[in-house]
């Protein structure tokens, strides 16, 4: 039997996680090449990296989405289990749960809607065409490759304890070229909570000037009265810089509020914020290079 594509294995993942424990993908892999008896060669045949399994890249494909659609939901680092509506979709005895079938549900419509309107930035095509270069198709599968890192980072974000968010806001801002060292930066953030600050970070590395930061790890839209307050902290403190930090996003109001005013607030959401940290190299690693090389027209001059 080959090894089923990340449509086939959603429903097998799903039937897994029906004892709603919680199971990392580990358990997965090994339950799905069980189902699909898969050979030893089949188990082992890794991706062209050579850094991960195919079955284990496709059982993360069918996570990732099974989650967009609300079906399972993580508990911890590492680890999910299985939705209220994911126990419905098992007791419908429905035969099949592909991308098609997932399009009924609202949060997955939204995510790939999402998708598809970053993708048709000019750099990052959703699809290719016939008439597409393979530069240009490689560039297309990166960008879409990225937006779907984007998304699953931002869930592992948002499931992280609130300690944990903020050494991670440490190490995205002093890998941004801000706060001098890790171990000044972790001294200062999370140790202030003085009228709305949450901490307090370097500019540079010679401490010339100071930022204060506040860091939200929310679920609901930060609106403009938590700005306000933010900026009176700031007043009380006459500083003149700020970085308002959260996993969630930002009403229209706070944005326009932060135009106005003559402290400088910079807003960072969680789009913004895994963003950071993937140009940053924080949360991930390279899965894979390619060097896209092409003919030296000079090595075969023989003028």
């Amino acid at each position: 039997m080959a090894i089923p594509d990340y449509q086939t294995v959603m429903l097998p993942l799903l039937r897994f996680l029906k004892d709603g424990k919680e199971h990392n993908i580990g358990e997965v892999v090994d339950s799905l090449t069980d189902d699909f008896n898969l050979s030893t060669e089949e188990r082992q045949q890794l991706l062209g990296s050579g850094q991960q399994t195919v079955i284990r890249n496709r059982a993360g494909w069918a996570r990732t989405y099974l989650k967009k659609a609300g079906l399972i939901a993580s508990t911890r680092r590492g680890f999910f289990r299985i939705t209220e509506r994911g126990h419905s979709v098992l007791a419908s005895k429905v035969e099949r749960v592909d991308v098609k079938y997932l399009e009924q549900f609202p949060e997955f419509v939204a995510f790939r809607e999402l998708r598809h309107e970053q993708a048709n930035e000019p750099l990052v095509p959703a699809t290719t065409s016939i008439d597409a270069t393979p530069e240009e198709e490689l560039d297309a599968a990166y960008g879409r490759l990225r937006l779907d890192l984007e998304s699953e980072l931002l869930d592992q974000v948002k499931s992280a304890s609130p300690s944990f968010f903020e050494r991670l806001v440490v190490e995205v801002l002093v890998r941004m070229g801000y706060g001098g060292t890790l171990r000044d930066a972790g001294q200062a953030v999370g140790k202030s909570g003085d009228g709305g600050i949450d901490g307090i970070i370097k500019e540079d590395r010679l401490g010339l000037d100071v930022i204060y930061i506040q860091a939200k790890r929310w679920e609901s839209t930060v609106g403009r009265p938590e700005i306000q307050k933010f900026a009176g902290a700031l007043q009380g403190h006459r500083a003149r810089k700020g970085v308002f930090i959260t996993t969630s996003s930002f009403s229209a109001d706070a944005l326009e509020f932060t135009s106005r005013i003559d402290s400088k607030i910079v807003l960072i959401d969680g789009a913004a914020l895994v963003k950071h940290m993937i140009d940053h190299d924080v949360g991930v690693s390279v899965s894979r290079s390619y060097a896209v090389k092409k003919i030296d027209s000079d090595y075969f001059s023989e003028e």
